[in-house]
């Protein structure tokens, strides 16, 4: 394949994937049909068949890729912070965190979990994905942060963060819990810093 070819069937799968992640954001597993998917990437239908035969191909690929990329963004935007001190560190990684489960891309995992819940086959699939996607997010939470593992209570507080964080991101689906995110974020980064300190002070 040519250099020029092989340009144009990355960009076409780039914008599948947006495509993709932008569908089930807005319309759900249900509503997002390959053809649907197609359109709003504007390539022909057998375009998408050519790049993935199977809607299930092609959403996998999408929630991992972009998943990947959102954590690279985050990587980027936190390379910034070096020369801050670790309370404003603190502050900006659980607030970048934050924001990464009130995004579309959060939203189109939901989806995802729902739909597998009933879903055999989807299940199967999205099972070792999401396992893979969440130690990678464990592992760029504690990079972000800066934090060891190694001392005790650090790693048990960084998954405590994760989950917390996402499920702030659920009550976030149906209402603006803006105001109520903030406020719980400010009492558990308190009781985050304390464990930390706690942590090193056991060495």
């Amino acid at each position: 394949m040519s250099a020029p070819k092989q340009e144009r069937s990355r960009a076409t799968r780039q914008r599948l994937l947006d495509a993709t992640v932008a569908c089930l954001a807005d319309h759900g597993w249900s509503g997002a049909t390959t053809t649907l998917i197609a359109e709003r990437a504007g390539v022909s239908r057998g375009a998408q068949l050519h790049h993935y035969p199977t809607r299930a191909a092609l959403v996998m690929d999408a929630v991992e890729h972009l998943a990947h990329r959102r954590a690279a963004e985050l990587r980027a935007e936190a390379a910034t912070l070096t020369a801050t001190d670790p309370d404003e560190r603190l502050d900006r990684v659980l607030a970048l965190l934050a924001a990464a489960f009130t995004g579309p891309l959060y939203v189109a995992a939901l989806e995802l979990w729902v739909a597998a819940r009933t879903d055999t086959d989807l299940r199967d699939a999205l099972l070792p994905l999401e396992q893979r996607l969440g130690r990678d997010m464990h592992r760029l939470a504690v990079d972000l942060l800066g934090v060891d593992e190694s001392r005790p209570g650090v790693r048990e507080a960084v998954q405590a963060s994760l989950d917390l964080l996402r499920g702030l991101g659920v009550a976030n689906l149906l209402t603006d819990d803006s105001e109520r995110r903030a406020r719980l974020l400010a009492t558990w980064r308190q009781q985050f810093a304390a464990l930390l300190t706690a942590a090193v002070r056991s060495d």
